[in-house]
């Protein structure tokens, strides 16, 4: 068996032809191989190596020791963090560390949309300062690292501008639930060596308020820059035009949008801060342009380091200008609010405010409108009947006054003296029906001030009105009519109409009792035309108003005519008051001091004018 296998193999081997044909081919097949090989790209590393090197030099020459910012992953354009609670959600930029999204959760826009405080680019936040290495920085144009966290039950966020792991600069913000207050920070560690402090750190803000109303323009009168200075001032910017003011210690600043806030609070207050505000509705609307803005704020305010570090906490508010939130906070916020100066403002919080949140506690907004105007106009009313009671006495004494006229139309003074004593011995006055007047006027400039301001009316309903803190549009003009508008709202023709009727009864009818004095203009005349151009200007002026204020103007002028008629027809008795004038006028009435010298002043001036005669 051997043998054959043996035999096979050696008659079976190749011949010496066929080996170098096997050499030839497999020589042939690993050319090609290697032919193969070279025709695949090569995948060399240099350049990319390269790229990034040259990226590294291009940034290290812009930015100095910032550069180290730039090179982290966190650094790409258009990347945001996202925190949010039930109230707010915000977006958070890498790039300059910044809010650029502010979404209300529970607020929606006259169109029903989301209300976005901030979007689109509408708000800017920036640091500018130098370096050690002698650059100008801008914290807008730099990258941050975000990191999430908690802390208890509030989301945490902290953005870092690093110079190294452990060298940065921080805006760490904490956003607690069910609030539109949260804490921000701003903090360096470590750049005491890689700052210039020498040189001004300054913090600015650019905001651009965004349309939220159906009326634009109404919108734009409330919207309105406010702040607080040396711990206890409070100013703003005017709201119509251009406005700018330089402050020192401010301490907090809202940018208000009529019913939504903006603003910043200091624990420690800034020791320089500029401050402006541009109108650009006005601008537009000056080239017959639209825009979706307001007015554009701008804040700049010198930030002070110490040992060459940077640390201030502070707060951001987000949120409704709405008195009641705002006042909760014990920080002096709700004085950004325009409820008026003096004894308005404290008729609008200690009494109005209260009273309104109190009945939209259990009753819809108009309703509470109309139950808080009865309200008032009761407790007006021993006012109100004080006026009428007196023009009552006037009406009365009108034949005795007229015939002292007659009796003295050529003796100006002595006619005056003899009319001002029949004043003193009925009891009566001219003054008395204007006083109880002046006293309303208090309460009526208080709910002027209350209604456009009232959070509570935004967005609800009465009757034919869609939201009473906007106007009632009933019908919608083809044109635009200067200074009323292109729609027709129905509760300033109501109040009109009213207001017309009320002054009718009340205010014309008192002028035209009285007798025009020598000398002095004819208060009859003047009052009719009030008549006719009070209710011209409630249906001109209010007719892109908020329509709450409108509807307490027309009930509270409906109530006033139905009180005029029951006090004149029910209460007040001529007859009765006629009787009690002719009892005052037999008794002998003593002089006080002030009415003896005006009549002996008055004799006084007699004597001297019949001596030049």
């Amino acid at each position: 068996m051997g043998g054959i296998l043996v035999w096979i193999i050696y008659f079976n081997k190749p011949t010496p032809e066929e080996i170098e044909a096997q050499k030839a081919a497999q020589t042939e097949q690993l050319q090609e191989t290697e032919e193969d090989v070279a025709s695949l790209p090569v995948m060399d590393a240099t350049p990319a190596i390269a790229t990034d090197s040259l990226s590294n030099v291009a940034l290290q020459n812009r930015l100095g020791t910032f550069a180290y910012s730039g090179s982290l992953p966190s650094a790409k354009e258009g990347a945001t963090t996202t925190i949010a609670n039930d109230v707010l959600e915000l977006k958070v930029s890498n790039k300059g560390g910044y809010i650029t999204e502010v979404k209300l959760l529970k607020h929606s826009t006259f169109d029903s949309i989301p209300v976005y405080l901030i979007k689109d680019g509408n708000s800017q936040f920036n640091v500018s300062f130098s370096t050690a290495d002698n650059r100008n920085l801008n914290t807008k144009d730099l990258f941050f690292e975000p990191t999430l966290s908690k802390n208890g039950g509030n989301d945490v966020l902290s953005m870092k501008l690093k110079v190294s792991p452990s060298e940065y600069l921080e805006y760490r913000y904490e956003l607690k639930e069910g609030d539109y207050m949260m804490d921000f920070g701003m903090k360096s560690q470590g750049l005491s060596s890689r700052l210039n402090t020498s040189n001004p750190m300054r913090m600015q803000w650019d905001f651009k308020g965004m349309r939220h109303a159906r009326s634009q323009s109404y919108e734009n009168r409330y919207t309105r820059l406010t702040y607080k200075y040396e711990e206890d001032k409070t100013d703003k910017l005017s709201p119509a035009g251009d406005d700018d003011e330089i402050e020192e210690d401010l301490v907090w600043m809202n940018y208000r949008q009529h019913f939504f806030s903006s603003m910043l609070i200091s624990e420690t207050p800034f020791k320089e801060a500029r401050l402006s505000s541009t109108d650009l509705y006005k601008e537009a609307d000056d080239r017959d342009e639209a825009t979706i803005f307001t007015k554009e704020y701008k804040s700049d305010v010198l930030l002070e380091a110490k040992n060459g570090e940077i640390d201030y906490a502070m707060q951001l508010y987000y949120g409704p200008t709405d008195y009641t939130i705002l006042k909760s906070y014990d920080q002096g916020l709700d004085e950004a609010m325009p409820l008026g100066w003096g004894i308005f403002g404290f008729l609008n919080k200690y009494l109005v405010i209260p009273f309104f949140a109190f009945l939209t506690g259990f009753l819809p907004a108009g309703i509470a409108i109309i139950v808080m105007t009865i309200s008032i106009k009761l407790l007006l009313s021993p006012v109100q009947y004080k006026q009428y009671t007196s023009q009552a006495k006037m009406k009365i004494l009108k034949p005795e006054i007229a015939a002292i006229s007659e009796k003295h139309k050529d003796n100006a003074m002595k006619k005056q003296q003899e009319t001002m004593a029949l004043y003193s011995k009925a009891g009566a006055s001219p003054a008395a029906g204007c006083l109880p007047a002046l006293l309303q006027i208090p309460v009526f400039y208080a709910l002027f001030t209350f209604f456009p301001s009232a959070f509570d009316l935004r967005g609800k309903s009465f009757l034919w009105a869609d939201d009473l803190s906007s106007y009632d549009e009933i019908a919608k003009l083809p044109f635009e009519i200067p200074f009323y508008g292109d729609h027709v709202s129905l509760f300033p023709i109501l109040a009109a109409v009213t207001i017309f009727f009320s002054m009718r009864l009340t205010t014309g009818n008192q002028q035209m009792q009285q007798p025009t004095q020598e000398g002095m203009p004819d208060m009859s005349k003047m009052m009719k035309y009030m008549m006719y151009f009070s209710p011209l200007l409630m249906l001109v002026f209010f007719n892109q108003y908020a329509s709450g204020l409108s509807l307490y103007y027309f009930i509270s002028n409906l109530l006033t005519i139905g009180i005029i008629l029951v006090i004149k027809n029910f209460i007040i008795d001529e007859e009765k008051i006629k009787a009690k004038i002719e009892v005052k006028k037999a008794k002998p009435k003593k002089q006080g001091k002030f009415a003896k010298k005006m009549q002996q002043m008055m004799e006084q001036a007699e004597q001297q004018q019949k001596g030049k005669k």
